[in-house]
C-alpha cells in the first residue's frame, strides 16, 4: 500500500510476523519462496502489553518468557509455568488436527474424530476458561490474553486452542521480511511461474461454474470463463458459499445451511501515519504495543465500547513496520512509518455500504476524523515525541477492508475463532462438489501463518499427499 511518498505493509501488522527461527511456518515460507524471502529478528521484545501506565513486556524465548512474567507477578510463578507447559502441549496436539482436515472426510469419518482428538479438547473451550483454571489473578490472566487482538476475540469468547497457536507462534520471538511484505509475492510469484502457473491481479472472479455437480472451471467479471480440472477457491467460506456459488448449487450441496453456523471475525479501524524522519531519529521501537485501559476486564472494556464508541478505546495495536525493516532507509531514506489499529464494528459505518472508496462525503470522514484522533493520542501517550512530527495520516475503516479484500462486512480474520469454529467439521479443504476445494484462513486459522498452512492442507487434500513432510524435509 503506496500513498504519497509512503508505503504500509497493510495486513502483516495485524497477522504476525514469521518466527524468527526456522519454525514449521519459516519452512513453509522457504518452500515456497525457494529460500529467498529474509527475515529480520525483531529483538528479545516483540510485544508491550500496557495497562494504563502499567508495562508488560513480553521477551522470546520460553524461558525469558516465564521470566518476565514472574519478574511482575512473583507468587504465580507455578501457575505461568503451568500455562506455557499448557500453550506447547496445545500447540503440539493441533498438528493432528490439520491432519484431519487434509485427509478425505470419508476417511475422517471413519476415524470417529480421533484425529486431532486432543488438540479439540482445548479448542472447544474457551480462552478464559482454561486460563482460569490455572490462576485467579485477575491482572495476569489480563496480560496472559494481552494478544486477543492477533484473532479478533476476547478471552471470554475465544476458543483456546487459537489462543495458544498465537502465543507459542511468538515465543520463538517475531521476524519481519526484509523489503516490506511486498517481497513475499514478489518472491513466490516466480516459483509459480517456473511451475506453469499464472499470478494475475484486478482479474475478479464473479462466478464458479459448476455442470452435473461439479466445479468446472471459472467466470470473470468481464465475463470470460476459464475451465479446469479443479477449482481451489482462498475467499473465505462465506464468500464462496454466498458469492462465488449458484444458490442453487450452494442448497444442492448442503453448504448454503452451513454459513451461519460461524459468525464473521472483528473488523476494525486503521491509522496510517507517515512521517519525514527515519525512525531511529524518531526513536521509536521495533517492538509492537498493546494499549489498553487500567481496567484489566478485557471483555468488560470491549462490551461497554460497542455499546457506547465514546467510552475508551478497549485496545490500541501499535506497529513500526519501517523500523523493523533493515532495507527502509535504503529505500525511503529519511521516512517512517506508524500504524495503528482499534475495533470497531461495521454496523457503525453501515449506512455507507454500497458507496465508492474516497467518495463517501462529509459524515463519513467526520467520524474517521473521530477515530484519527482518539488514536493518535493513544500513541503520544507512550510515545510522546511523535507528536507534532505527523506529515500523512490516512484512516481505514471496515468498508475499506470490504472495498480491498472482497470481506463484505470488513471482518479482518475471516470467520470467528471462537471454540464453536473449531468443531465445526465442514471447515477443511474438501467440498460436497467435486472438483471444488477451499483454502485460506477459514479452513485453518488466523493470519498468514494460518493462511499458508492451508495452502499445503489443500495441495495434500488435492494431489493426495502428504505435502507438509515435503515442506519440511526442506
Amino acid at each position: 500500500f503506496k500513498r504519497k511518498g509512503y508505503e504500509w505493509d497493510v495486513g502483516l501488522h495485524y497477522i504476525g510476523e514469521v518466527q524468527s527461527e526456522r519454525s514449521m511456518i519459516r519452512r513453509m515460507f522457504d518452500y515456497v519462496s525457494d529460500a529467498s524471502i529474509e527475515w529480520a529478528d525483531m529483538g528479545e521484545v516483540y510485544d508491550r502489553i500496557c495497562f494504563g501506565d502499567r508495562e508488560y513486556p513480553l521477551y522470546k524465548g520460553v524461558d525469558a518468557f516465564k521470566d518476565g512474567l514472574k519478574s511482575h507477578f512473583p507468587d504465580e510463578a507455578k501457575a505461568i509455568d503451568a500455562y506455557v507447559d499448557l500453550v506447547i502441549d496445545c500447540q503440539r496436539a493441533a498438528r493432528g488436527f490439520f491432519v484431519d482436515k487434509a485427509i478425505p472426510p470419508a476417511l475422517s469419518t471413519l476415524s470417529a474424530g480421533m484425529i486431532g482428538r486432543k488438540f479439540k479438547k482445548y479448542a472447544r473451550r474457551t480462552t478464559l476458561e482454561v486460563i482460569g483454571e490455572l490462576t485467579r489473578n485477575k491482572q495476569l490472566i489480563a496480560v496472559l490474553c494481552g494478544q486477543w487482538g492477533d484473532y479478533g476475540l476476547p478471552p471470554s469468547q475465544s476458543s483456546f486452542g487459537m489462543h495458544a497457536m498465537v502465543v507459542r507462534h511468538y515465543l520463538r520471538g517475531g521476524a519481519y521480511p526484509v523489503g516490506g511484505a511486498s517481497v513475499i509475492a514478489d518472491r513466490i510469484a516466480p516459483i509459480i511461474h517456473a511451475a506453469g502457473g499464472q499470478v494475475v491481479t484486478k482479474a475478479e472472479v464473479v462466478r464458479i461454474d459448476v455442470e452435473g455437480g461439479r466445479a468446472v472451471g471459472v467466470t470473470m467479471a468481464d465475463g470470460r470463463s476459464f475451465r479446469a480440472d479443479w477449482v481451489c477457491s482462498g475467499a473465505g467460506y462465506i464468500n464462496t458459499v454466498e458469492h462465488l456459488l449458484s444458490p442453487e448449487d450452494a442448497q444442492r450441496a448442503g453448504m448454503a445451511l452451513k454459513v451461519k453456523r460461524v459468525p464473521r471475525s472483528m473488523s476494525h479501524v486503521c491509522a496510517y501515519l507517515g512521517f519525514k524522519k527515519s525512525s531511529e531519529a524518531l526513536r521509536v521501537p521495533k517492538a509492537n504495543y498493546w494499549l489498553y485501559t487500567d481496567d484489566y476486564d478485557h471483555d468488560s472494556v470491549v462490551e461497554r465500547f460497542l455499546a457506547d464508541r465514546t467510552q475508551r478505546l478497549p485496545v490500541t495495536y501499535i506497529s513500526f513496520p519501517s523500523a523493523k525493516d533493515p532495507d527502509w532507509e535504503r529505500r525511503y531514506p529519511g521516512r517512517s512509518t506508524v500504524e495503528l489499529i482499534t475495533l470497531a464494528p461495521f454496523e457503525w459505518f453501515a449506512q455507507w455500504d454500497g458507496t465508492r472508496w474516497m467518495k463517501r462525503g462529509d459524515d463519513y470522514l467526520a467520524l474517521k476524523a473521530e477515530f484519527s484522533e482518539r488514536l493518535l493520542s493513544e500513541l503520544y501517550r507512550v510515545e510522546p515525541q511523535l507528536e507534532g512530527e505527523v506529515d500523512h495520516c490516512e484512516i481505514s475503516t471496515p468498508l475499506s477492508t470490504a472495498w480491498f479484500s472482497g470481506y463484505r462486512r470488513g471482518e479482518i480474520y475471516g470467520l470467528s475463532h471462537s471454540p464453536e469454529r473449531f468443531a465445526q467439521r465442514h471447515l477443511r479443504p474438501h467440498t460436497p462438489i467435486k472438483g471444488l476445494f477451499l483454502t485460506g484462513q477459514d479452513i485453518a486459522t488466523a493470519g498468514i501463518g494460518g493462511a499458508l498452512a492451508a495452502g499445503v492442507l489443500t495441495a495434500s487434500a488435492i494431489t493426495s499427499r502428504n505435502m507438509m513432510s515435503r515442506v519440511m524435509a526442506g
